[in-house]
């Protein structure tokens, strides 16, 4: 890539920014004139700062062009690309300030914080009883977790839903494999706020790298891989929702997952555990692991 000289900008490079903005109707929905007219003062003065070649500005559309074309009803590149920028985790820390900064929630029990939804949730999970595996045939390290659901002032939240999902033992999701729905469930917690489910320990896995955001990460020189982790979506009435993942201390990748999901406070201990006194209570074999985990959710 070649650098061009900069020459004193013309009147047109000057102007044309506002004379774009000024193009709106005057009946725009006022959010969106505000993004837009935001999006293009941002653009252009990205234009303006480096000063791109028609082909790298061609090579960029062709890149943009591609990740779109990779998108399906099982693969959101756009998502990896928001991802893998750093864009959906700030998206995601603008919107849950209250709950991701200490002593941001206004009794003493912090809520659970938020990460990135990722491209791999799936509608028409099953909703399954405590004490379910959502396991299925797959191999993997078994896994008992388990943990109760509060409000933030400290309270259990009775019928609060969990839909969890993870990878299999390999680091693929379902829909990365094909159709069937694995891996996956939705549980709700009992009269006194508890749940507990059995998985398989989450392994390190890397996103998808064989389209135009593996190209990009391979031209700057980043991996692709995430920590092991299972996610979670829990929610409960009166309460706001919280996407977050809980990721295995210890794992590879912490302190460079790719799309810079991690954070402190979700980074739990897989206890291993070969007693097979408490393999018989959770109707398991030794060996297995357990994770105790508490989701806090914020009142409003």
């Amino acid at each position: 890539m070649t650098m061009q000289s900069k020459s004193k900008p013309a009147k047109f490079e000057r102007e044309i920014t506002e004379t774009v903005n000024g193009r709106m109707g005057p009946k725009v929905n006022p959010r969106t004139a505000e993004l837009m007219s935001s999006l293009v003062r941002h653009l252009h003065d990205f234009v303006r700062d480096v000063e791109p070649t028609e082909q790298e500005w061609f090579a960029l559309v062709d890149f943009l062009t591609r990740t779109g074309q990779m998108c399906s009803d099982k693969r959101q590149e756009f998502v990896l690309l928001s991802d893998t920028l750093g864009i959906s985790m700030l998206v995601d820390a603008i919107n849950h300030r209250g709950n991701n900064l200490p002593g941001g929630s206004r009794h003493h029990f912090q809520p659970t914080e938020s990460t990135v939804f990722g491209p791999f949730h799936r509608a028409g999970v099953s909703e399954l009883q405590l004490g379910a595996s959502i396991q299925g045939k797959h191999g993997g390290e078994p896994t008992v977790m388990r943990g109760r659901v509060l409000s933030d002032d400290g309270t259990s939240i009775p019928n609060a839903m969990l839909d969890v999902w993870e990878t299999d033992e390999d680091g693929f999701y379902d829909s990365q494999k094909g159709d069937d729905l694995n891996l996956r469930g939705i549980f709700h917690s009992d009269a006194k706020g508890e749940f507990w489910f059995k998985c398989i320990k989450p392994v390190a896995y890397p996103i998808p790298d064989d389209g135009p955001v593996g190209e990009m990460l391979r031209a700057l020189g980043r991996h692709p891989w995430r920590p092991a982790h299972i996610h979670t979506i829990v929610s409960a009435a009166g309460h706001a929702p919280v996407t977050t993942h809980l990721f295995v201390k210890g794992s590879k990748y912490l302190d460079s997952d790719a799309v810079f999901g991690v954070k402190d406070s979700l980074i739990v201990t897989f206890v291993p555990n070969r007693s097979k006194k408490d393999a018989a209570k959770y109707g398991m074999t030794t060996p297995f692991h357990t994770v105790t985990y508490d989701f806090v959710l914020k009142k409003i």
